[in-house]
């Protein structure tokens, strides 16, 4: 999970800092007046861009925001103002950014779901005050790297539970076809021909042509089709091809099954959906 950034706080702020009292007139007596103006002027290049796109600010309220501007321009160096409009343009990119953000990296693309801001602005003000922490900062960082993960998995549980359901249900029928064999943690084969090279090692880089299915027999990848082999270390790739390769030699083809575990698991690649078991025509060409 990304850490939050003020560098665009920081940006408005200096920003907001280089324009003049109120809303006046320009009013340019001498070389000093106009070098004011200018610079003035000069600060707001990009400023529409950079409030509608990073801080999302509806236009048609282009006055509040000059309000606000004259604001904490005008507040000089009153330290009690300084903070409170610091606080609302953290507060702002807190919304208007990291919440959605947040949102999107665990329910995807579910607008209806959302994390609690009430907990997040909880450990937010703990953490920044240091008062009334349930954990330490460091214990935070932590514990969400770790429930991100458990939490998405959930989720992803409860979108794709049923193509979870029929990928087990055909791992478990493939294990029982005739001329399968295991190479182990769920991974299974089938020799279409064999080989009677060497045997790759997991550090080995290997050329291979491939074609890869999934369950309702989509072709997400093929190396076929490109009219090129694909070259790459053995432990380079998901770990159910590394275990396909450090066990098959030089000149086999091999149908090889392939369990969401030691595929992608719950990570949603776009073509591959969560929780897919993956069937692979694999010909090992040769070790480089």
């Amino acid at each position: 999970m990304k850490k939050f950034s003020i560098i665009a706080a920081v940006v408005l702020a200096a920003i907001m800092g280089s324009c003049t009292n109120g809303t006046p007139k320009a009013d340019l007596k001498n070389d000093v007046d106009t070098l004011s103006y200018a610079f003035g002027m000069a600060q707001t290049q990009g400023l529409k861009e950079y409030l509608t796109m990073r801080m999302d600010v509806d236009t048609t309220y282009i006055d509040e925001f000059i309000n606000g501007l004259n604001e904490a321009a005008n507040a000089g160096d009153n330290k009690k103002k300084a903070a409170y409009y610091a606080g609302l343009q953290i507060g702002q990119q807190i919304s208007q950014q990291m919440i959605k953000g947040i949102n999107y990296e665990i329910f995807g693309d579910d607008s209806t779901r959302t994390i609690s801001l009430k907990n997040f602005m909880a450990g937010f003000v703990s953490g920044t005050t240091g008062k009334n922490g349930l954990m330490t900062v460091e214990e935070a960082s932590q514990t969400a790297q770790t429930m991100i993960q458990s939490v998405k998995a959930k989720v992803m549980e409860e979108k794709y539970g049923d193509w979870k359901k029929q990928c087990e249900e055909y791992m478990a029928n493939i294990a029982k076809k005739e001329g399968i064999k295991e190479l182990g943690d769920g991974v299974y084969y089938e020799v279409i021909t064999e080989g009677k090279g060497a045997i790759p090692s997991d550090t080995s880089r290997v050329s291979v042509n491939y074609e890869g299915k999934l369950l309702n027999d989509t072709i997400f990848d093929s190396s076929y089709k490109r009219n090129e082999p694909a070259k790459f270390r053995c432990n380079q790739v998901i770990p159910g091809w590394t275990k396909a390769l450090t066990n098959m030699p030089v000149g086999s083809t091999w149908m090889v099954y392939i369990p969401q575990e030691q595929a992608y698991g719950d990570r949603d690649t776009g073509k591959i959906s969560p929780f897919s078991c993956l069937i692979f025509k694999i010909e090992l060409l040769g070790i480089e």
